[in-house]
């Protein structure tokens, strides 16, 4: 699947298909393998070739039970339950060596963490704790970034990944001012929504290790 940059609602739409879609699809694979994989392609497709319909769809379905969802806080739910280390992941590397496994396991650790927040915000002494463990995960996925970059072949691959580098420090930083104004006003859903940017520049950077090593 793409993950499109300019899709509606880029971040939260383009996480819609890998924590929800895609679990679903392994429910009905349990059942029917062939029906499974057909939905699976199909949907790939249409995703790959108009980023962001996966999360039009859900919605199309949320407003038609006219249901009130946060799509932020429930996709960052969701994300927890993701099983990253699944073999079938749109955003783990397979290369062998210890630097591309540690990768895989930095950019878990920080989502994982991240997929906590909704649970946690409310509890001030819990959410605090928490930011200090955002703060130490974000710090050693840019060092595991560091030392993947080392394995990209030739400038282009490891000018692209330098990109992807700054783009994912520069919402670290929008996260942690985020967090300073929810403190002052408490608006809990912006949070959700820069913690959504968060991970998708971490899968955006997982893409690309991918694109460029395999």
């Amino acid at each position: 699947m793409t993950m499109g940059d300019h899709a509606p609602n880029a971040p939260v739409a383009s996480l819609v298909y890998p924590v929800l879609i895609r679990p679903i699809l392994g429910q009905i694979e349990k059942e029917n393998v062939a029906s499974s994989q057909t939905l699976r392609t199909a949907l790939s497709r249409v995703e790959a070739s108009h980023p962001g319909f996966t999360y039009e769809l859900v919605m199309g379905l949320v407003r038609k039970a006219d249901l009130s969802v946060n799509m932020n806080e429930s996709v960052l739910r969701l994300q927890g339950s993701v099983n990253e280390a699944d073999s079938a992941s749109d955003y783990r590397v397979t290369r062998t060596e210890d630097a591309f496994q540690e990768l895989n396991r930095k950019s878990a650790n920080l989502k994982r963490i991240l997929s906590r927040i909704p649970d946690e915000i409310t509890d001030r002494k819990t959410f605090l704790e928490t930011i200090k463990e955002i703060a130490s995960a974000i710090k050693k996925l840019l060092d595991a970034v560091t030392e993947v970059s080392q394995f990209i072949p030739g400038m282009q691959g490891k000018q692209a990944l330098e990109h992807r580098k700054r783009d994912f420090v520069k919402h670290s930083k929008k996260f942690s001012n985020t967090l300073k104004e929810y403190f002052k006003e408490g608006q809990a859903n912006a949070v959700f929504v820069s913690a959504t940017y968060l991970i998708h520049q971490t899968n955006l950077i997982m893409l690309t290790v991918k694109d460029k090593c395999e």
